[in-house]
């Protein structure tokens, strides 16, 4: 009887256990997939790691602190993409808003679609680099040979002033890296059919 009673007790701490690991588990998993979003908009609340920052409005505050902001522009090798800005930078007045375009050429032999990632340098002025309306939004759709210009519009908030850190910077350069999209939502045949129809109404 004693034997019996052991037996039943061990596997009651048997299945506890098992059924703890299984819970376990089930939050190691849960935790990775929230893990992404979460760090993302981390990034965009703080600037971490250069993140740039995404308004809805113009700045109603222009100070008369200058900055430069220069542009830079890459493309995975594995993109057959020609991709660069029409000028290499521009000076404004911290809170005033400008735009800037870049200007793509797919110099493949077939339809491409591409997505790009960006960051600002220092990785500190992220916080203050916001964007109004820019190409990095969306997916980019190319037909073989066809060049493209993709505006940015931005500003860089005023309260950069009052960072301590960044009192000293003069220069703040935006970098765009292009890569190829496998499975695009919006595929180009789509995109020139749209094109089409617009042309024909």
């Amino acid at each position: 009887m004693r034997d019996t009673d052991t037996s039943k007790a061990l596997s009651r701490r048997n299945r506890k256990f098992a059924v703890a690991c299984v819970g376990v588990f089930a939050m190691m998993v849960g935790a990775s997939y929230a893990a992404v979003p979460l760090y993302n908009l981390f990034c965009r609340v703080t600037g971490f790691g250069g993140t740039t920052q995404v308004a809805e409005a113009a700045s109603d505050v222009v100070i008369d602190r200058k900055i430069t902001i220069r542009f830079d522009g890459n493309v995975n090798h594995t993109l057959p993409w020609d991709f660069k800005p029409m000028q290499r930078s521009v000076t404004l007045r911290m809170g005033e808003t400008a735009q800037l375009a870049y200007v793509a050429t797919n110099t493949g032999n077939a339809a491409t679609v591409g997505t790009s990632t960006f960051n600002v340098s220092p990785p500190t002025a992220g916080a203050y680099f916001n964007k109004l309306d820019c190409f990095c939004f969306t997916e980019q759709a190319l037909e073989s040979g066809e060049t493209v210009e993709m505006p940015v519009v931005f500003f860089v908030d005023p309260e950069m002033d009052k960072d301590p850190e960044l009192k000293s910077v003069k220069e703040i350069t935006l970098s765009y890296t292009f890569f190829p999209v496998e499975q695009p939502e919006r595929p180009v045949a789509a995109k020139a059919g749209a094109a089409e129809a617009e042309t024909n109404l």
